[in-house]
C-alpha cells in the first residue's frame, strides 16, 4: 500500500478528499477552522514533494443543487492564508472549467473544487460521477475521516479508478492509529464517546464498538433516538 511519506509525488496531480465541512456565520466567516487546520500538513507534504493538489469537499447539506451559502469559495481566503499560496477555485467540481484548471496546475499549486454535494450523485455513490472526478488527477488521497463511514462517490467509489496510486492523508492515518491504540492495545476499561445529529449514519459504528469497548456514551442529537427507544419522552 502507498504511503504519503514514501510516495514520489513529483509532477503528479493529487486529488484529495478533505473534510472542509466547517461552520460559517451569517457573513460567511468560518467560526471553527479545526477541520481546515487538520488538513494543512497533508496538503503541504504533497506540495513539498513536487505534487499539485486538487481539493474536494462537501459543505453543509444543500438540497437542490448549487446554493451560495454552501459554496466552498467562502473558504478561499482562510485556506490561502494557511497554506501561504493563492488557492485557485473551480466553480464546479466537474465539467470544462474544472478540467482546464486541473490540467494547467503546476507543481506546488492548489486548486479547490466547488461543493461535491451540489450533485446528488455524490451521496448516491454514483460511479460515473466518481469517474469524472478521478479524471482530473493521477493520484487519489483520502484525508476526510469525518465522512469515511459513508460510501460516497468521492470517498469509496473514486478509489477504484486509482488501482496503484491511492493512499490516506495524515488526518486519516492519525485517526486510524489512535483507534488501533485504544481498541487493540489500550488498557481496559475503554469508554467510547459518540456524538452527531443522525443515528442512521452511526449505527454501524455503534454495532462494531459494542464488542470492543466497556462503555458507550452517546450525546448530540442522536441521544434522543435512544431516549425514545428506552421509553422516554422527547420533543419534535
Amino acid at each position: 500500500m502507498n504511503n504519503i511519506d514514501t510516495y514520489d509525488f513529483t509532477g503528479k496531480k493529487v486529488i484529495v478528499r478533505v473534510d472542509f465541512n466547517v461552520p460559517l456565520n451569517d457573513h460567511f466567516e468560518i467560526t471553527d477552522d479545526t477541520r481546515i487546520r487538520a488538513a494543512i500538513p497533508t496538503i503541504q507534504k504533497i506540495r513539498e514533494k513536487g505534487g499539485a493538489v486538487i481539493l474536494m469537499s462537501h459543505l453543509g447539506r444543500p438540497k437542490n443543487g448549487p446554493e451560495d451559502k454552501f459554496s466552498l469559495k467562502h473558504l478561499l481566503g482562510d485556506l490561502s492564508e494557511k497554506l501561504g499560496t493563492e488557492v485557485q477555485f473551480a466553480d464546479d467540481c466537474i465539467g470544462e472549467q474544472a478540467r482546464q484548471k486541473a490540467n494547467a496546475l503546476k507543481p506546488g499549486e492548489v486548486l479547490l473544487l466547488e461543493n461535491l454535494r451540489f450533485y446528488k450523485e455524490e451521496t448516491k455513490g454514483d460511479e460515473a460521477f466518481a469517474e469524472k472526478l478521478a479524471a482530473l488527477a493521477d493520484v487519489y488521497m483520502n484525508d476526510a475521516f469525518g465522512t469515511a463511514h459513508r460510501a460516497h462517490a468521492s470517498t469509496a467509489v473514486i478509489a477504484k479508478f486509482f488501482p496503484g496510486d491511492k493512499m490516506f492523508g495524515y488526518v486519516m492515518s492519525n485517526e486510524l492509529t489512535s483507534i488501533n491504540k485504544v481498541l487493540k492495545e489500550g488498557e481496559r476499561p475503554v469508554t467510547a464517546i459518540l456524538g452527531g445529529a443522525k443515528v442512521s449514519g452511526k449505527i454501524e459504528i455503534i454495532n462494531s464498538l459494542l464488542g470492543k469497548v466497556d462503555n458507550i456514551l452517546i450525546g448530540g442529537g442522536m441521544m434522543f433516538t435512544f431516549i425514545k427507544a428506552l421509553g422516554g419522552k422527547i420533543g419534535n
